[in-house]
Formats: C-alpha cells, structure tokens, sequence
C-alpha cells in the first residue's frame, strides 16, 4: 500500500488520474534506463523507480509537457539529422572502396 505521495498530493499536480498514469510510467522508465534522478537520492521515500517517479511528480519536478507537438518535430528532425549523416557516411565508404578498388 502507498502511503506517500498521496492520491489528493499527485492530483494537485496533474489533472487526471490517467495523465498520472503516463507521466510517471514514462518517467520510471527513464529511471530504469538510468536517467538522472531531479531528487537526491537520499531524500526519495521509496526505493523502487514508480514511487521514485511519483515522488518527483508530487515535488513538481516532473510535468507533462504543455508542448507535446513541438517534442514530436523536434524529434522527429533529428531522426531525419541521423538518416541524412548516415546516408553521408555510407556514401562516402562507398567512394573510398571505389577509389581503393582502382588503386
């Protein structure tokens, strides 16, 4: 059973108890991928990285993003930055075996 942080506590932070439910999965799974933490470690209540999670939503640490559209370009022109330098650098391997192929 969860003690802290409190149902009333979380929700005055966000709006939704579904919202809730996203956010702090999405923020767990950062800490399992060993993001860094927003609270110091000796101030978090719990061990695992849910109420880790949960705790730093209560803080107001961690908020839903008021720009989600902006994220998903800003995502999404980086993925593109990527498959443009990857495309570069096959090319250019590509021209150095030809030219090794005439040599």
């Amino acid at each position: 059973m969860m003690l802290y942080p409190s149902i009333d506590l979380l929700l005055e932070q966000v709006d939704s108890k579904y919202s809730l439910v996203i956010l702090s999965s999405k923020r767990a799974h950062e800490l399992d991928l060993g993001a860094q933490p927003m609270i110091d470690q000796e101030q978090f209540v719990s061990v695992k990285n849910v109420g880790r999670a949960l705790e730093e939503i209560a803080a107001g640490d961690v908020v839903i993003d008021p720009h989600p559209e902006l994220k998903r370009e800003l995502i999404k022109r980086q993925e593109e930055e990527q498959k443009a330098l990857k495309r570069r650098e096959h090319q250019e391997l590509e021209a150095r075996i030809q030219l090794d192929n005439k040599i």
